[in-house]
């Protein structure tokens, strides 16, 4: 029936604004006064506030906001601070790493210098945030799981940024700072290394990727279908099975044999979003430090046929050895 196509929510409940559990005395005050917008309550929660900074959070705001500016004023200087030119051509503008020949030296500041920068304080920023999340996890009392989350995707962005670029010698190995210069970066590297759809790495995190999505949207789609029978009161169904579980569970069976519980279909989402970046970030380790190309690795290993040579006079050179 139409009366139970909830996509948004219909009703939004107001009272009196809730200010959170009490605080451990050595904390920090809550900043903010509470206040309740009905766009929000179509999505979630309607009320706003107070927030929690401390100073994990204002340190970590602040780096942020440094490296936010550096990029942002080295980008605007590039277009020699024509700001309508900034904003026009602001997908394509960069950052650029250190040249090779600087190795892991710290070069001028307008030949990578502002890059290495950035880079420190945006480093420290998400660093600072991810101790803040553990922090705040432990002092409500709840399990550290989206620090340990946010923890996965740092290691993704610090392989990108510094391990790799150190066990290569030279920061020139880094991403650059850029919408577009960014992606052009990627496709650089999988051109580099052989075409990347090899790294058995690299497919692993693309299947986490799409099946975290496929998870998610699987585990949306049925709580908003047996929220007619509060299945979104999922802590209630977990601990005193209702229809809504038991409905949620036997539509599951009736089309794929299998279900996912009220509590486990939490664990398979959180295992495939996190493994996502641990296995995207190892492929992109061994890439240049221990596999030169994926094409030729996967021909050696029997995962890909290798080409046949239709125009003998011009062979591939990665094929060739190299000159002595």
């Amino acid at each position: 029936m139409i009366e139970y196509q909830n996509i948004f929510t219909r009703v939004q409940v107001h009272g009196h604004a809730y200010p959170g559990v009490p605080l451990p005395a050595s904390d920090e005050p809550r900043v903010g006064k509470p206040i309740h917008v009905w766009l929000l309550g179509v999505f979630g929660d309607a009320q706003l506030g107070p927030i929690y900074l401390g100073w994990l959070g204002i340190w970590s705001l602040l780096c942020g906001f440094l490296a936010f500016e550096i990029i942002g004023l080295n980008m605007l200087a590039s277009v020699n601070w024509d700001v309508i030119q900034f904003v026009r051509q602001l997908p394509w503008l960069a950052l650029e790493p250190p040249a090779p020949e600087y190795g892991l030296k710290i070069p001028p500041l307008a030949k990578g210098g502002w890059w290495l920068m950035a880079g420190f304080f945006l480093t420290m920023s998400l660093l600072l945030w991810w101790l803040r999340m553990y922090k705040r996890s432990r002092a409500l009392g709840i399990g550290t799981h989206t620090a340990w989350a946010f923890a996965a995707a740092i290691w993704l962005y610090l392989v990108l940024g510094f391990i790799r670029p150190v066990m290569l010698g030279q920061w020139s190995e880094a991403v650059p700072f850029g919408i577009f210069p960014h992606l052009d970066w990627t496709a650089a590297f999988s051109l580099r290394y052989g075409n990347l759809f090899y790294n058995p790495f690299h497919a692993l995190s693309i299947a986490f990727l799409y099946g975290s999505a496929l998870l998610f949207a699987m585990h949306a789609g049925t709580i908003l279908a047996v929220s007619r029978f509060g299945g979104e009161r999922e802590i209630e169904q977990i601990v005193d099975r209702g229809t809504a579980s038991e409905r949620a569970a036997l539509f599951w069976r009736w089309t794929m044999g299998f279900n996912a519980t009220m509590e486990s279909i939490h664990r398979w989402g959180w295992w495939f979003a996190v493994l996502c970046p641990l296995t995207g970030g190892i492929g992109i380790l061994l890439s240049g430090t221990v596999v030169d190309n994926w094409y030729l690795w996967a021909v050696q290993h029997g995962v890909a046929p290798p080409y046949v040579q239709d125009w003998p006079t011009s062979a591939d050179p990665l094929l060739s050895k190299p000159a002595p």
